[in-house]
């Protein structure tokens, strides 16, 4: 099973692909897609959308997992990660991949087996599992 895991966002969109074979993960490819907070927004999104195609047709993913938003005080950036996860789910869907929505605290909890780590503990933890330097 190859999975493509999306940390959204409307500047930078996160990415991971991961392999999971006989009960061991392996470390496909990472990074981040990036645009500029000064192009408008739309124009953003369809660059991004344009990224993930892409990263689809390289990686041929048979589900992708996408980070919830964590909601605080900032709406307005709260409804453009919104969006972002939206454009993330059309391109999944047009290519037929199964898309799967987890909370921070989700993925901390699966990763670290404590859903409150901090960053730091999950990158670590990330590492181990992965058997990463």
């Amino acid at each position: 099973m190859r999975i493509l895991g999306i940390d959204p966002g409307t500047v930078t969109m996160g990415y991971g692909v991961v392999e999971e074979q006989e009960d061991e993960l392996s470390l496909m490819d990472c990074g981040a897609l990036t645009t500029s907070p000064k192009t408008p927004l739309p124009q953003r999104l369809h660059t991004l959308y344009l990224g993930l195609l892409n990263l689809i047709a390289r990686y041929q993913p048979s589900e992708i997992a996408i980070e919830e938003p964590f909601v605080a005080k900032n709406v307005r950036s709260a409804l453009a990660v919104g969006q972002a996860i939206g454009m993330a789910m059309v391109a999944a869907a047009g290519k037929g991949i199964p898309i799967h929505q987890y909370t921070p605290t989700q993925v901390k909890q699966a990763v670290s087996s404590y859903g409150h780590s901090g960053k730091e503990q999950v990158q670590e933890m990330v590492k181990v599992q992965l058997g990463l330097p």
